[in-house]
């Protein structure tokens, strides 16, 4: 293995290269929890490098091969957003499979092991840390905990423009100011802003005056929801933790969020079903323990709210 320079200036959190099949699966498989990882060559002359910089919040990185890799993948905790320069790539071979277009940003499956194909390529990748995205991400959103995007709808050549503007400027932000700066921390959620434009988070949107005095009993009922959602809450539980009557909690939510907090309380738990699915082994779990554990019990009302909701049904989810 030999060292493979980043740009000048910038310390590498990785940097590693070299010409071996085998070599390359011990230096990159460990980084994305493959196990399964197969490496080849095209023609005598392989060769693969990587090299990321960045700190543990966001990081930008670069990987090639002259060769093929093929394997499955898992990263867990982080957003990850990749591109291809050049070469050809697919990505969740066999379910949601998308094949790279040279420029178009690619999101992870996020939280689940997929399969992935790569040739020959130049590859750009973004890794940022699953709490950096979420307190991004409360700037615009009711944050509950969950995790999830419209991976499925492509993004906007606006959007990706601004993405990548974002991704390079902050590269020249870390070159000159370094990774300790306050620029630095501002660029990386610029970058996650960015992120929210191409590609739609799954969450309900902060209403407006949320975080003004007046929405405090609102805000504390919205947290008592997220924080015991697993738990068997009733309108008089959470009016009570809000410090309202639950005619005026029943009133809050219609008023701020258009439904009742017995219907957004649903929505959070739907989600954080489909989150625990998405994590979860067949052979470990079953729909029925994981919906149970977040307060649904009737399984055929359960399924049907959970199709009606992401467009498959909950059995399909676990087998992904």
């Amino acid at each position: 293995m030999t060292n493979e320079r980043p740009a000048a200036g910038l310390r590498p959190l990785v940097a590693v290269a070299g010409s071996d099949t085998g070599r390359a699966i011990d230096d990159l498989a460990g980084m994305y929890a493959g196990r399964t990882w197969h490496a080849a060559p095209v023609d005598s002359n392989y060769w693969y490098k990587y090299v990321a910089v960045g700190d543990d919040q966001m990081s930008i990185r670069r990987s090639q091969m002259h060769g093929t890799l093929r394997g499955d993948v898992a990263v867990e905790g982080e957003v990850v957003v990749q591109w291809i320069d050049s070469g050809s790539a697919r990505v969740d071979v066999g379910r949601d499979e998308m094949r790279m277009q040279p420029g178009v940003p690619v999101l992870f499956p996020i939280e689940q092991r997929f399969e992935m194909e790569y040739e020959d390529w130049d590859q750009r990748i973004v890794h940022l840390n699953r709490n950096l995205v979420l307190d991004v991400a409360a700037e615009r959103y009711l944050v509950d905990g969950t995790f999830a995007f419209d991976r499925k709808t492509a993004p906007t050549d606006a959007a990706v423009a601004l993405w990548r503007e974002s991704v390079a400027t902050a590269m020249g932000v870390l070159r000159t100011e370094g990774a300790q700066s306050l620029a630095w921390h501002e660029a990386q959620r610029s970058v996650v802003r960015s992120l929210f434009g191409m590609y739609r988070f799954h969450g309900e949107y902060v209403p407006a005056g949320y975080g003004e005095a007046r929405s405090a009993r609102l805000r504390a009922a919205v947290d008592v929801i997220h924080a015991d959602a697993g738990k068997p809450l009733s309108v008089g539980d959470i009016a009570e933790a809000a410090g309202l009557s639950a005619r005026g909690l029943q009133e809050t939510f219609q008023r701020n969020l258009g439904r009742t907090p017995m219907a957004y309380l649903r929505e959070v738990r739907l989600r954080r079903v489909q989150e625990e699915l998405l994590r979860s082994e067949p052979a470990a779990t079953s729909v029925a323990v994981v919906a149970s554990r977040w307060g649904f019990a009737h399984m055929g009302r359960f399924s049907g709210e959970y199709l009606r909701r992401f467009g498959e049904y909950p059995r399909d989810t676990l087998r992904r």
